[in-house]
């Protein structure tokens, strides 16, 4: 590797274990100035772990990191940060209570005279950055009072406002929908053109090759390749990052769907706000079908998803899995009646992180006679049934089951919530971006799975924001829009731009196609 201040970042031999496990194996990074350069991988290859390192959030054991051509030790993040680096993580780290501005200054407060805080000079610098940068939001507004996207703009903002002129995103459209992630790759790109450096972790095949330059491939800690975007389609992406040629299409054969299992018939339901966010509602899911709702976020999927699960109080209608009413009774009772969740977010609904993954995978089956004698735990069993879920699901590390599961990478977090609920054997299995986080081999085998069980004469539920994963495994899809079924369509009538237009709001053009 030679060295040059033609880059902004140049990692040379990095490694990095945790115990006997080797996350990084001699790892080379080199990152152009000005570029978008993007970082794929299967999940628990190391991506994030090589940014932590670079980020001073890890200390590697061995290698070196030279920023624009001069070496640099980065031993704390207050150390990349005086070097010009800003890490956005994948998991927001903000305070929900506070404005959008006390969170930008937070830690680099504005004071006056005899230490005082000037919030007046601090919103001027905030809005000083915000229209400098084009990155448009409100500096008044509160946290908990912004989508999403917006708060992604305030973690960009924040690293901008400490002097970032090197950018890390960790997995930054994983939870943005189809309209914020076009957003925000213009959002890099004219960080790209003022002269920034971006680094983005993903494994969004699509979005790579709308935003980035060039790609580094890292497998199982190790370094693959480095190439020009532009030189590879999506397909070649993803053989490189997995080694093998991967679907990026579901194989299945035509849907033969029973008898209703479950059904929502004329389903009312108010936000926190007591506002409805679920309006007369009604739609069904037969044995041995895949019911999909498409929808852009925040048009009542969450409401919904908390109604059927007992999480929230159903203001009207009912709520029926095999003919029996379950609406306003409670979680133990739904998960009773065989209906299994694969929650949205994976850490406050679907994990207790300082549990062991042996621990989250008996879940709601700890009080079984399978797993407990006598209210004591078999840790044996226990330890033996994780383990075949580490292995039939491929999740990493290999004999991860007595870690916590805070130390798992999140997509392998989230196989973790879906193995378990895949195993309880349920009548209903309802999945919630059910691969949110994942990489595309970890989406094929998912893909496979839901298949697998609707094969098995299951009823799935399937709610996602990514409308190509809709359209790919649902049999029937629901459009949902400011809380009630705009549209239905079969697989074979399924059109992307009319249900786009049904999703932001439009009418269905019966003509079209």
């Amino acid at each position: 590797m030679e060295i040059s201040p033609e880059y902004a970042v140049q990692m040379h031999e990095i490694t990095k274990t945790f115990g006997s496990f080797c996350a990084l194996d001699q790892v080379k990074l080199e990152v152009k100035k000005g570029s978008i350069h993007a970082i794929l991988g299967e999940n628990g290859a190391g991506k994030s772990t090589l940014m932590n390192v670079l980020y001073g959030l890890y200390q590697a054991d061995s290698g070196e990191i030279y920023l624009n051509g001069e070496k640099c030790a980065i031993k704390t993040p207050n150390d990349a940060i005086a070097h010009g680096i800003g890490m956005v993580h994948q998991h927001f780290m903000l305070v929900d209570n506070f404005t959008v501005t006390q969170n930008i200054i937070l830690g680099k407060e504005v004071t006056g005279k005899f230490g005082v805080l000037d919030m007046k000079k601090a919103r001027e610098d905030v809005v000083k950055i915000v229209k400098e940068y084009g990155l448009e939001v409100d500096p008044d507004a509160k946290i908990e009072d912004i989508s999403v996207g917006m708060q992604q703009r305030v973690e960009i903002l924040k690293a901008l406002y400490r002097g970032a002129d090197i950018l890390i995103l960790d997995e930054p459209t994983a939870v943005l929908t189809p309209q914020e992630i076009t957003e925000l790759i213009e959002i890099m790109r004219g960080l790209a053109a003022s002269g920034k450096t971006i680094i983005i972790i993903t494994h969004k095949l699509k979005e790579i090759k709308s935003s980035s330059d060039v790609c580094t491939i890292i497998r199982r800690g190790q370094y693959i390749d480095t190439f020009p975007v532009s030189d590879v389609s999506e397909e070649e992406l993803a053989t490189k990052m997995v080694g093998h040629k991967v679907k990026l299409v579901v194989d299945k054969n035509l849907a033969q769907p029973g008898e209703v299992v479950f059904e929502i018939e004329n389903l009312t339901v108010k936000d926190d706000r007591g506002l409805e966010a679920v309006k007369n509602l009604s739609l069904c899911v037969r044995k041995g079908e895949i019911v999909g709702i498409a929808g852009v976020d925040g048009n009542g999927q969450k409401e919904l998803v908390e109604a059927i699960t007992c999480l929230t109080r159903v203001e009207s209608g009912t709520i029926k899995i095999n003919g029996i009413e379950i609406q306003n009774t409670t979680p133990r009772n739904v998960i009773e009646h065989k209906i299994s969740t694969i929650h949205e977010d994976r850490q406050r609904r679907g994990l207790v992180l300082p549990f062991t993954v042996a621990e989250n995978s008996i879940l709601v089956k700890h009080r079984s006679s399978e797993f407990s004698r006598r209210g004591m735990l078999d840790l044996d069993k226990m330890k033996s049934f994780a383990k075949k879920l580490v292995e039939d699901y491929d999740i990493r590390p290999a004999g991860c089951e007595t870690q916590a599961a805070r130390g798992l990478s999140g997509g392998n977090q989230q196989k973790v919530i879906i193995a378990r609920e895949i195993s309880h054997d349920p009548d209903l299995l309802i999945a919630v971006q059910p691969t949110r986080g994942l990489d595309v081999g970890a989406i094929e085998y998912v893909h496979k799975m839901l298949v697998q069980e609707r094969d098995k004469n299951k009823a799935i539920l399937l709610i996602s924001l990514e409308l190509d994963e809709i359209m790919n495994v649902a049999d029937t899809i629901n459009v949902i829009y400011d809380g009630a079924i705009s549209g239905t369509f079969t697989q074979d009538e399924a059109d992307e731009n009319q249900i786009g237009l049904l999703m932001a709001g439009g009418k269905r053009n019966e003509n079209a196609g």
